[in-house]
């Protein structure tokens, strides 16, 4: 497909709206991450994936010259993931601060760097006609986008559908803002397929993400409607169930490693106890044995004397 010539203003306007919607779409979740110290249920995979997505993502959109708010929105995209990915590793992983700093800039800098490198070299070969390179990059994209939101439905397979960790403002704003971007190609004089298919494909997969969770609403109504009259949260009622030992459909799934891991400490509690149970007791003064051991030795004696008076 051919570089765009001419940007109409409806393209423009919708560019920019979408461009500012993905601007800031994910300072809320940065500002969660931050304000409770938990990223748990926001995959750090998703967001070091979206974040990598921003290098070829951006080499597209500047390649094929599209509208310049389409061109900076990648750009972005990927710092504001990276930061969110740095956030994972600090929190969740528990990374020393100085690490998930140094890591985090590092890494941004490769990425501007090969996204630099990416554009000097493929741009002349689109402007002489060759157009298989940067069409390699936009499929990359797309796949990179795609599978950064597939470990969303990987949390809510292990939670039954689910979504904690991921702030539904940020969610939505996304889908938005992919939707506006949507709209801009649409309004260009010529649709960029491969442009949009990326746009498509975000929208589908955090449809389902919504789905899951109103599907989890749905089937736990009840149960979230007791536990509040009597004072308690959903999590409070799994806890009760997983200390009293008792089967909750709702508990979240433990994965194989998990498993093993469990019964693995589970096995080594079982021989430090088997090891105590085992261990002889030591004596000590006074004690019932040394008591037994003594009355038999005066008993010895006793029968002795009485012996030797018979005698």
């Amino acid at each position: 497909m051919a570089p765009q010539q001419e940007i109409p203003v409806a393209a423009n306007v919708l560019g920019t709206i979408g461009t500012i919607l993905w601007c800031v779409q994910l300072m809320p979740q940065v500002y969660t991450n931050w304000r409770t110290k938990k990223t748990d249920g926001l995959p750090s995979t998703m967001m070091f994936l979206w974040a990598i997505c921003g290098v070829p993502f951006g080499t597209y959109a500047i390649v094929q010259k599209f509208n310049l708010p389409l061109q900076i929105q990648p750009q972005i995209f990927m710092v504001l993931c990276a930061i969110s990915w740095a956030q994972t590793l600090l929190y969740f992983h528990k990374w020393a601060l100085w690490k998930v700093i140094v890591v985090g800039t590092a890494t941004l800098i490769v990425f501007g760097g090969v996204e630099a490198a990416l554009i000097l070299t493929l741009e002349p070969l689109y402007s002489d006609g060759n157009e298989v390179p940067i069409l390699v990059v936009g499929i990359v994209a797309s796949i990179l986008l795609a599978v950064g939101l597939l470990p969303p439905y990987r949390e809510a397979w292990k939670r039954k559908g689910r979504i904690i960790g991921i702030n539904w403002v940020f969610l939505c704003m996304d889908s938005l803002g992919a939707f506006f971007s949507l709209m801009s190609l649409a309004a260009q004089n010529s649709f960029d397929v491969l442009g949009g298919v990326m746009y498509i494909i975000c929208i589908l997969l955090e449809v389902g993400i919504y789905l899951s969770h109103i599907i989890w609403l749905l089937r736990t109504r009840k149960i979230r409607k007791e536990a509040k009259e009597q004072g308690k949260t959903f999590d409070d009622v799994i806890v009760e169930h997983e200390e009293q030992g008792t089967e909750f459909k709702f508990s979240e799934r433990k994965s194989r490693w998990q498993e093993r891991k469990q019964k693995r400490l589970s096995d080594e509690e079982m021989g430090q106890g088997s090891d105590s149970d085992f261990k002889e007791p030591q004596t000590r003064p006074g004690s019932s044995r040394e008591l037994d051991m003594a009355g038999k030795e005066d008993g010895g004696e006793s029968r002795r004397e009485s012996g030797d008076d018979t005698s």
